[in-house]
């Protein structure tokens, strides 16, 4: 498995049941900077939130796409919950 198939992997399991809040910070992000661009550069804005929205989709569309309570976790790494670790944990 390379480098981008392993981020891919990990993305879908952050991704996994959590998909309308994903998209609903991709696009307070986008509005955020654009507010603070002063709409200068809406049109690469907008573009950028509706690729990061289409991979959130297209997770979902992928049969290795599992929410994360149903994923088995991989040895040798702490299994995922949903809540942030803390540093030295």
């Amino acid at each position: 498995m390379g480098l981008l198939d392993d981020l891919r992997g990990k993305a879908q399991q952050v991704i996994g049941g959590n998909e309308q809040a994903i998209k609903d910070g991709i696009e307070k992000a986008g509005d955020f900077v654009d507010s603070k661009t002063g709409g200068k550069h809406a049109d690469k804005i907008d573009a950028v939130q509706r690729g990061a929205s289409d991979f959130v989709d297209q997770a979902n569309d992928r049969p290795d796409s599992a929410p994360v309570a149903d994923q088995t976790p991989v040895a040798g790494e702490p299994p995922v919950t949903g809540e942030p670790r803390q540093p030295g944990l």
